[in-house]
């Protein structure tokens, strides 16, 4: 589990809503989603990352996910997104 990609991306989305839609406009690079988030969030962004042929990397916690992209908070789902 490489955190380093997400920790140095020059544009990124945070959060399940903005991943989400960076999905659907074809835009996600790679998708990371913290393996201790609610499968309820994580299967469906999961699933449409798989569905495009986007790889998703599991981070242990939203804990870990949430310090690689910068913020205080965890977070569930985050993407590398083309810039």
């Amino acid at each position: 589990m490489s955190l380093d990609r997400i920790r140095l991306a020059r544009k990124r989305t945070i959060g399940t809503n903005q991943t989400t839609k960076a999905l659907q406009q074809g835009q996600a690079e790679v998708v990371y989603a913290a393996k201790d988030a609610e499968k309820r969030v994580t299967d469906p962004i999961v699933a449409l990352a798989n569905q495009r042929g986007i790889d998703v990397i599991w981070v242990d916690t939203m804990k870990q996910l949430g310090k690689a992209c910068g913020i205080e908070v965890g977070a569930a789902a985050a993407a590398v997104v083309r810039e």
